[in-house]
């Protein structure tokens, strides 16, 4: 829920001001933070809650994980290929052509 740079603990008490009554525009200029800002919190609060449709932020982590494991698991796969392409070429023996006993 929000940028990582600010910590949960500050996002659950600007959403609790807002809980209380406040206004965002006066949050946002009370703590210097911007009103989109806010308001994506706000908006991210009410998906958790089931309030609104929208991937929550556990689906979100989920998510990007997934998407960070197919991405190494593709470039394993690609390093695998261009191996498996390497031994198909076919190397002349170093030295010509020995008789081996």
């Amino acid at each position: 829920m929000g940028r990582p740079g600010y910590p949960a603990e500050f996002r659950r008490k600007v959403l609790d001001l807002l809980a209380e009554g406040r206004s965002v525009a006066s949050v946002a200029r009370d703590l210097d933070v911007s009103d989109q800002t806010i308001y994506n919190w706000r908006r991210q609060d009410r998906i958790d809650r089931g309030e609104q449709p929208g991937l929550t932020t556990a689906e979100k982590g989920e998510l990007s994980a997934s998407k960070k494991r197919i991405a190494e698991l593709e470039t394993e796969l690609k390093i695998a290929q261009r191996a498996v392409d390497v031994l198909k070429e076919e190397a002349s023996p170093k030295g010509g052509t020995r008789r081996s006993k």
